[in-house]
C-alpha cells in the first residue's frame, strides 16, 4: 500500500511542477530522426514508473542523445519524498566519481599544451611524492596482502615512481584506503574518496597522501583510489588555478555548463535530489555522517576542498553537454577542449587485463584514461559496441557513451546503496533496444 501511495504521489507532483528549460544539446524532431523507435522509447519511462512503484527509486532522470540531439529527456518520481518535490529535467545530482572524466580530460588539456606529460612523473610536480613506500606482506607473514593488516605488513622503495599515466588509468597503487593499509589512511584523514566536507584544499590533503604507502608498486595492479584527486591537485600546480575555476573557466564557460558546481549555489540548493537508501522493505531516506552515508555537505559544506574525484553535482542536460563533446572527439558548437587524436588515446584500453583482474565480475572491459571502456561485449554480457566507454559515481549515476552508435546514455537516481545493482545494466538495455537503425542522413527521416 506504501508503495502505491507513493507512487501516486509522484505522478500527481510532476503534473503539478513541469520542469524548467535548461541548457541542453538541440532535440530530435521525433525519435525516428536520430534512428531511435518512439514505440521503444516509452519503455524507458515506463520500466522507470514501474521502479517508483516497487519502492527501488523515488524518481529518476533518464537520458538518451544520438547524433548530438536529444531523443530522450524524461523525469519520473520524486527528487524528494518528504518535500513532495518532483523530479525534474533540471533537477541536481550529486555525480560523485562522474568527476573523474572532468578531470582527466583537464589533466589532458594540458598534455596537449605541452605542459604535463603522460609519462611524468608526479614528483615533477608534486615533490613530496619522490620518495614513496609500498606496503607488502612482511616476510614471516604467510598470508597474502588483502588478508593483511598494518601490524603484519613491510614497507619498501617503491620500484618506480607513479607517473601521470598511472593516475589516470588507476595503476597507481594509490587506495582509497579500503585495502591492507587501510588503518593507515584512515588516520590521515585521506580514506573514503569523500572530501565535501573539509575545511582545507585538496593540495594539504595530498600533501599527507604522499606520506602513505600505496597497496601496490606504480603500475602491477588496477586499484580504484584516491588517484584523480591527486591528478586534480596537479591541474591546480601547473595552471596556478584552483580546480574549481580551472574547471569553470577552461571547461565549463566554453561549454555552456551553468549547471554543474563543486558545491550547489545557495539559492539553487531546493533543486538538489535526496539520497535514498533501498531496501527490500523500500526506501528510506539515506541518514548518516554526512558523507556518502548522507546527504552530503555539497551545500553546507565548507567549500574548500575540491575534489577532482567526487566532488561535483550536475543536471543531464548540463552532464550530457560535456559527455557530447567527448563524445564528439573533443569538440561541441564550434569549442574545442580536445583533439580527437587525445579522445581516441582516453578510450582506448591502457591497461591490459588489469582491470578485469581486480574487478572479476567486469570481465570483458579494460581501462583508459580516465573512462572505462568495453573490450567484448561478449565477456562483459553488456549492450554496447567494442570500444564504448563510461562511468558512474557512488550515488548511483551511470552514463555511457558509444562512438559507433553516436550514442550518450545517462541514468541519474540518488541511491547509497541499491536494493538491485544492476538498475543501471537494466537502463543501459532500454537504450539499446530502442535503437532500431544507424542515424539517417541530415534531412532524411521524416517524422510520423
Amino acid at each position: 500500500m506504501r508503495r502505491t501511495v507513493l507512487f501516486a504521489v509522484a505522478s500527481l507532483a510532476l503534473l503539478a511542477a513541469p520542469a524548467a528549460p535548461v541548457e541542453a544539446l538541440p532535440r530530435a524532431a521525433c525519435a525516428e530522426a536520430v534512428g531511435v523507435s518512439a514505440v521503444r522509447l516509452a519503455r524507458v519511462d515506463a520500466a522507470m514508473r514501474e521502479l517508483v512503484q516497487a519502492g527501488e527509486v523515488a524518481g529518476a532522470v533518464t537520458y538518451i542523445a544520438r547524433a548530438g540531439k536529444i531523443a530522450h529527456l524524461s523525469a519520473v518520481g520524486m527528487a524528494d519524498i518528504e518535500r513532495g518535490s518532483a523530479m525534474r529535467e533540471d533537477t541536481l545530482f550529486r555525480i560523485a566519481s562522474q568527476t573523474k572524466p572532468v578531470t582527466s580530460v583537464a589533466i589532458m588539456m594540458l598534455v596537449e599544451e605541452g605542459r604535463i606529460g603522460l609519462h611524468d612523473p608526479l614528483s615533477r610536480f608534486l615533490p613530496a611524492f619522490a620518495e614513496i613506500k609500498v606496503a607488502v606482506p612482511a616476510a614471516s607473514d604467510a598470508a597474502g596482502p588483502e588478508d593483511s593488516d598494518a601490524a603484519a605488513l613491510e614497507f619498501v622503495p617503491a620500484r618506480r615512481q607513479i607517473t601521470i599515466r598511472d593516475l589516470l588509468t588507476h595503476t597507481s597503487g594509490v587506495p582509497y584506503g579500503f585495502g591492507p593499509t587501510a588503518a593507515l589512511w584512515a588516520e590521515a584523514g585521506a580514506a573514503g574518496g569523500y572530501y565535501a566536507d573539509r575545511d582545507e584544499p585538496m593540495a594539504a590533503l595530498v600533501e599527507r597522501m604522499a606520506r602513505l604507502p600505496l597497496d601496490a608498486h606504480p603500475g602491477d595492479r588496477w586499484i580504484y583510489g584516491n588517484s584523480t584527486d591527486i591528478l586534480g591537485v596537479v591541474v591546480e600546480t601547473v595552471s596556478g588555478q584552483s580546480l574549481d575555476e580551472f574547471f569553470r573557466e577552461r571547461i565549463f564557460a566554453p561549454l555552456r555548463m551553468n549547471d554543474t558546481h563543486f558545491f550547489v549555489p545557495d539559492e539553487q540548493a531546493s533543486r538538489l535530489a535526496t539520497v535514498y537508501t533501498a531496501g527490500a522493505s523500500g526506501l528510506r531516506r539515506a541518514e548518516g555522517t554526512g558523507g556518502l552515508d548522507g546527504q552530503g555537505h555539497f551545500v553546507t559544506g565548507p567549500r574548500r576542498a575540491f575534489a577532482g574525484g567526487s566532488g561535483l553535482v550536475s543536471t543531464a542536460a548540463d552532464y550530457g553537454r560535456f559527455l557530447q563533446m567527448v563524445l564528439n572527439g573533443g569538440e561541441l558548437d564550434g569549442v574545442r577542449l580536445l583533439s580527437p587524436q587525445s579522445v581516441a588515446l582516453m578510450r582506448s584500453n591502457q591497461v591490459g587485463e588489469k582491470f578485469a583482474e581486480a574487478v572479476p565480475e567486469r570481465d570483458g572491459l579494460g581501462f583508459g584514461l580516465g573512462f572505462a571502456v568495453l573490450v567484448d561485449p561478449g565477456r562483459a554480457g553488456e549492450f554496447g559496441s567494442p570500444g564504448s566507454f563510461g562511468f558512474a559515481g557512488a550515488f548511483f549515476t551511470a552514463f555511457w557513451l558509444d562512438p559507433h552508435e553516436a550514442l550518450v546514455t545517462q541514468f541519474l537516481v540518488q541511491l547509497r546503496p541499491p536494493h538491485d545493482p544492476q538498475l543501471q545494466s537494466r537502463f543501459r538495455a532500454l537504450a539499446y533496444q530502442a535503437l532500431v537503425e544507424l542515424p539517417p542522413a541530415e534531412g532524411a527521416a521524416v517524422c510520423r
